[in-house]
């Protein structure tokens, strides 16, 4: 089972859209048996699926042990992905109830997934430095990281960074790349934006990259990954790639991995 935490510093990365036509993608076109978890108290990922955030418990009951995992599953439309929907009370959740007083309660969530049976695992964190993120940074064995062509995204990659190598100190994961979306192939400035990328996260830069198409929200509202809704768009395509070239690093990872041993 690979666990993969998906992360910015900023929303309007379309890290939500990756996590939900990735692990879609994974599903339904790789024979990926896979769990999303929306770990992000705005529910988008819950929404981006057709569920309604207000009817459903989210992993905040499981981390303050009122509820196991197999309570708050849902399965989707599509076979072979399941969902783990977010609520409000995930906002707050680190400072209410039994993970108030304790210690290790950042590491608790790597302890509910691990028995788990599931290829892949994706969590999708707020676009934030918090409790969240960091806890599902230690839950994870690989991080993803989404940006966007713009000052302010690939600015924050720095702070996004610290945070990350600071947790992989302690809980070692590896960075598996940074997609770029919102991908526009004439933009003025997008050599330097590489550039920075480049020095942030050396090598990091995965080769597919997002374009800009409304299609993506259009799929969203209705509930639905963006290959099903409009499989012909650039988005559709796009994703679609970008999920092969993850798979593509997955398998060489554990190949290098099992020609060690």
């Amino acid at each position: 089972m690979k666990t993969i935490a998906v992360c910015s510093f900023k929303g309007g990365t379309a890290k939500t859209s990756t996590t939900l036509n990735v692990g879609s993608a994974l599903a339904k076109f790789h024979n990926q048996k896979v769990l999303l978890i929306d770990f992000d108290a705005q529910a988008n990922l819950t929404a981006g699926l057709g569920f309604d955030p207000d009817n459903y418990d989210s992993l905040a009951s499981c981390l303050q042990e009122e509820k196991k995992i197999e309570d708050v599953l849902l399965k989707t439309e599509i076979e072979s992905l399941d969902l783990i929907p977010a609520d409000t009370w995930l906002e707050r959740v680190e400072v209410t109830g039994v993970l108030a007083s304790d210690r290790y309660a950042h590491e608790k969530l790597k302890k509910l997934l691990a028995p788990l049976d599931y290829d892949v695992i994706i969590i999708d964190t707020p676009p934030s430095l918090c409790w969240l993120t960091e806890s599902a940074l230690i839950a994870a064995d690989y991080a993803m990281v989404c940006a966007t062509p713009e000052f302010y995204s690939v600015k924050g990659l720095q702070r996004l960074s610290y945070f990350m190598h600071y947790i992989a100190e302690r809980h070692p994961f590896e960075m598996l790349g940074l997609v770029m979306s919102f991908w526009n192939t004439r933009g003025k400035n997008n050599q330097s934006f590489i550039e920075v990328i480049e020095e942030t996260f050396p090598g990091k830069l995965l080769n597919t990259k997002i374009r800009r198409d409304i299609a993506v929200s259009e799929a969203a509202i209705s509930g639905r990954p963006v290959f099903e809704r409009h499989p012909k768009s650039r988005a559709a395509q796009d994703f679609l790639e970008l999920t092969e070239e993850i798979l593509n690093k997955l398998s060489s990872r554990f190949t290098c991995l099992s020609s060690t041993r």
